[in-house]
């Protein structure tokens, strides 16, 4: 129990703060691939560059490059292998050499000719580059949870508006038909009135990259800026382990399980409830940690909520009791329930599943697809699928949640004011301390 103190205290020591946003290039488009045997013109193409090509932004790049509305022209990653990688897929795709590599944002976001950015790099890294952009005129493509902190995901969606930018989250579930279907079923009131919803996340911590075990210090591997890669985190010697993939499971960099997927069935679990621009009002958590190691998130974990209209929801990862052991999103009523994850979509009664929808009902926006929808927003100029807001509320449990487990106690939060009630510590977790020179 000691070290597990110690783990918390200096999270909570490191919480309060600001971080950095800047931008810097040039860059000209093969014709060939744009304008030539009946492919899309130049003009119609909306140009991309993506920012962060490790795991989940290859395949958020994959994604893009098989749009034929979008034209990747530009790559940004800090490991020269990533980087290597992912400027391969887009030649090799396109049959040229056309697209840029970049190893700094910044200069990327210079450039006039790129109408959006793709950002798929660890949490502590999301708020910066996503300002930097709005501020430099460009749409945004985010990977969840969007925020790292609560107030980065305020300060996100304030920039978003002020820049009048459009804004897609990695929450891709809300483009797939079972889980809309599911939503609407809720929002129409085929299950009475939603009193309970459980929310079912995965526990534990996954070795993804290979890495458990691998704590000691070492010299950085020469194709990863890691200096860089730590950039607003709080110094820390490299460590194999620390970085690529398994980045998730320290506080630092992630949020364990709970933030890796409160942006997913969480998300559902608003859209369903139409609680989209609102937020919990009680929350206690109680959460298990590592006592040694760099991993120090919760691997099994609880979460307690109160909405505003008393409904009640339950986020938790390793509780069988909820959602009995599966993931997903459950909502429970007076004349029934629905239960929706991935891989099956279950209801009481199971007449539901059959359900019909009359023009009278609600409907709920239907996506052809969460890149494609991305790309026809920033042509029509109207708001995606899950817009920045709704992100940012999706995602408010998690952050709250984190911090109530955290202290060990339940704290009260007011949606409206975005500010929680008489705990000053509680509070100032709601900011993170940015080391110099970052800022927002």
């Amino acid at each position: 129990m000691k070290n597990k103190k110690i783990s918390r205290r200096n999270f909570i020591q490191k919480t309060s703060g600001a971080a950095a946003g800047l931008f810097i290039a040039p860059y000209f488009i093969n014709a060939k691939v744009l304008g030539r045997n009946n492919s899309i013109s130049p003009s119609n193409k909306i140009t991309i560059g993506s920012i962060g090509t490790g795991w989940q932004g290859t395949y958020n790049l994959e994604s893009f490059l098989y749009e034929d509305q979008a034209q990747v022209v530009a790559i940004c990653d800090l490991d020269k292998e990533h980087l290597d990688n992912a400027i391969g897929l887009v030649n090799t795709k396109y049959e040229n050499n056309d697209c840029t590599p970049y190893h700094k944002f910044e200069e990327m976001l210079e450039r006039k000719d790129i109408d959006a950015v793709v950002i798929s790099t660890p949490d502590h890294w999301h708020a910066i580059p996503v300002i930097a952009a709005a501020k430099a005129g460009k749409d945004v493509f985010c990977e969840k949870p969007m925020s790292h902190s609560f107030n980065e995901g305020r300060a996100m969606c304030n920039a978003i508006e002020r820049y009048g930018r459009i804004w897609q989250t990695g929450s891709w579930q809300r483009s797939i038909p079972n889980f809309r279907f599911a939503a609407e079923l809720i929002r129409n009131g085929r299950i009475g009135k939603v009193h309970t919803v459980e929310v079912g996340l995965p526990s534990g911590h996954t070795d993804f990259a290979g890495t458990f075990g691998l704590e000691a210090k070492s010299e950085p591997p020469k194709n990863l800026d890691y200096e860089r890669w730590l950039g607003p985190a709080p110094y820390a010697p490299y460590a194999p382990a620390r970085v690529h993939k398994n980045w998730r499971w320290n506080l630092d960099y992630g949020g364990g399980q709970l933030m890796d997927w409160i942006g997913h069935h969480g998300d559902i679990a608003h859209w369903g409830l139409d609680f989209d621009k609102t937020g919990p009002t009680e929350i206690e958590g109680y959460g298990e940690y590592p006592k040694t190691g760099l991993r120090d998130t919760a691997t099994k974990y609880i979460v307690h909520t109160k909405y505003e209209n008393g409904v009640k929801m339950t986020i938790a990862g390793g509780h069988p009791e909820v959602c009995n052991g599966r993931n997903g999103t459950k909502w429970i009523g007076d004349e029934g329930w629905v239960h929706v994850d991935r891989s099956f979509l279950d209801a009481n009664p199971k007449s539901l599943l059959k359900e019909f929808f009359g023009p009278n009902d609600i409907s709920l926006l239907k996506s052809p697809g969460h890149a494609r929808n991305f790309i026809d927003c920033i042509k029509s100029r109207n708001q995606t699928i899950t817009p920045c807001e709704t992100a940012h509320r999706s995602v408010t449990p998690g952050h709250l949640g984190q911090i109530s487990m955290l202290l060990g106690r339940k704290i009260y939060f007011d949606p409206k004011t975005e500010k929680i009630q008489g705990d000053e510590i509680a509070s100032s977790m709601l900011s993170r301390s940015y080391r110099a020179p970052w800022h927002i």
